[in-house]
């Protein structure tokens, strides 16, 4: 059992480590992907290591409901997205830039996005940092810090409108997690909301 000091220190090498990797991966357009997957491989070790996952909803709940939470969350991604020309036109630009420079390109780079980045992104931000920051705040707060530090890490990209969109999403799948405690359900529908947004129906 770790002691408190010893997960505060814990916590807060693992966003330094988030942070560090994040910089350098953005970066580095051409091994993006490679040390995306490594930096998030790291995180989901972390997480199993030094916090607790939940898990309390049977199968054919997490699936379904992921599916349709999933579904509603691109919804209002694309509602944003939609709006984004009349508030500025180059917010569409810096979106087509972004997934030029960093979005899926080929077979490999689905399977990562689905089976490493989708899974470790909730597993780290879900499920061991807001839980690792209900230590020290009520539930509400630790889901709002979570998703900025969430966005933070979208944000060393450059890219503002995608720091906006982890924002948003992070606070839905982070109040989610904590009102269904089960993380297969937030995996599900980060996996669902990754698939429409970037292989069935992408903003671009």
């Amino acid at each position: 059992m770790l002691t408190n000091s010893k997960q505060t220190i814990i916590l807060l090498l693992s966003l330094l480590f988030v942070y560090g990797m994040l910089a350098y991966t953005f970066a580095n357009q051409a091994v993006f992907w490679y040390l995306y997957a490594f930096t998030l491989l790291v995180c989901i070790a972390i997480a199993i290591l030094a916090g607790k996952i939940e898990d309390q909803l049977p199968t054919w709940k997490f699936l379904l409901f992921g599916i349709g939470y999933g579904t509603i969350t691109y919804g209002i991604i694309r509602f944003g997205y939609w709006l984004a020309p009349y508030i500025n036109d180059s917010l569409v630009q810096s979106v087509q830039k972004f997934l030029t420079n960093y979005g899926p390109q080929n077979i490999w780079h689905y399977i990562l996005l689905v089976f490493i980045v989708a899974i470790g992104e909730e597993i780290f931000w879900r499920g061991y940092v807001q839980q690792q920051l209900k230590r020290f705040m009520r539930p509400i707060f630790a889901v709002i810090v979570t998703a900025i530090l969430c966005a933070i890490s979208i944000a060393l990209s450059g890219f503002m409108l995608g720091m906006i969109a982890a924002l948003v999403t992070g606070l839905i799948w982070g109040f989610l997690y904590e009102w269904r405690k089960s993380m297969p359900l937030v995996i599900v529908t980060h996996v669902v909301f990754v698939l429409l947004l970037f292989l069935v129906l992408p903003l671009t």
